[in-house]
């Protein structure tokens, strides 16, 4: 934390948090924009890194979990995210997905291990086939995923700056308690004027996006604060250390892969479950 001040570098003369933390971010957007642009197979990998990467994190920080039942998780999760990277159709990916998690579910049952990694297998593959159906192969599918990286990622930047600026009272402070209610309310005004611009960008800004850019900055938040209580019930300050000054995948992706699960949703209700985008980004 810097408190305001200009970070400089420690007594070692290396990288502050801060100055690592953006340096980390630049490198990620670096990868992430170009594989985003380009759709297809390219980023239906990223999709598949993150999915592994949340459950291996996930599973990392439940240390009492047996390493076989790990590995039977980490097998089902394998074979759902390569019907993903094969673009199978979605109706079979999700299918498979939804019977993983059953299967889950009674594995633990049955190994006493309870529903804790039977939830990390679902967020973790739920996650993944959300990002990567929502960018499909067209133009509103890149359309679709840029408004949702811009409400995540302004609603989390102003999120941060204005609870710094003004404080108040806390949002959730059993939880975590450095986010506040003020910071809360300036996220959304940020996440809504974020998504906004690129509603009108690509011809789609009336009051309905309007009400989808409040859904997801909300939604958004309310998956950081999910993923802040699992840190919470296992005793960790960060899922992993696999992103330097950031933590793991889990702290990056917590927000963005709650909103886009959200997002896909109300694009399947619309569009249909194989092009959300098109219930989405009318053009």
């Amino acid at each position: 934390m810097t408190n305001g001040r200009i970070p400089v570098p420690g007594p070692s003369g290396g990288l502050s948090n801060l100055q690592t933390r953006v340096l980390s971010a630049a490198v990620l957007i670096a990868v992430v924009l170009p594989l985003t642009w380009y759709g297809g197979v390219p980023f239906r990998l990223l999709c598949a890194v993150i999915g592994g990467a949340m459950l291996y994190e996930w599973l990392h920080m439940s240390p009492d979990l047996a390493r076989n039942h790990k590995l039977v998780l980490a097998a089902m999760l394998v074979v759902v995210l390569l019907l993903l990277i094969v673009a199978a159709p979605a109706h079979i990916v999700l299918a498979t997905l939804a019977a993983a998690v059953v299967a889950a579910v009674v594995l633990g049952r049955v190994r006493g291990a309870g529903g804790e990694a039977a939830l990390g297998l679902g967020y973790a593959g739920f996650s993944a086939v959300s990002l990567a159906l929502l960018r499909d192969d067209d133009r509103q599918g890149l359309l679709a995923i840029l408004f949702l990286f811009a409400v995540v990622w302004a609603t989390d930047i102003c999120a941060y700056f204005v609870g710094r600026a003004i404080g108040g009272p806390k949002l959730a402070p059993a939880i975590s308690p450095g986010k506040t209610w003020s910071g809360a309310i300036g996220g959304a005004a940020g996440g809504i004027a974020a998504g906004m611009a690129v509603a009108w960008y690509a011809g789609f800004a009336d009051f309905a996006a309007v009400l989808v850019c409040l859904v997801l900055s909300v939604v958004g938040q309310v998956g950081d604060l999910f993923e802040s209580s699992i840190k919470r019930r296992h005793g960790t300050k960060d899922s992993s250390n696999l992103i330097p000054g950031h933590g793991g995948v889990l702290d990056r992706v917590d927000a963005l892969v709650a909103a886009a699960f959200a997002f896909y949703v109300i694009g399947a209700l619309s569009g249909g479950l194989d092009q959300p985008a098109h219930g989405l980004v009318p053009v």
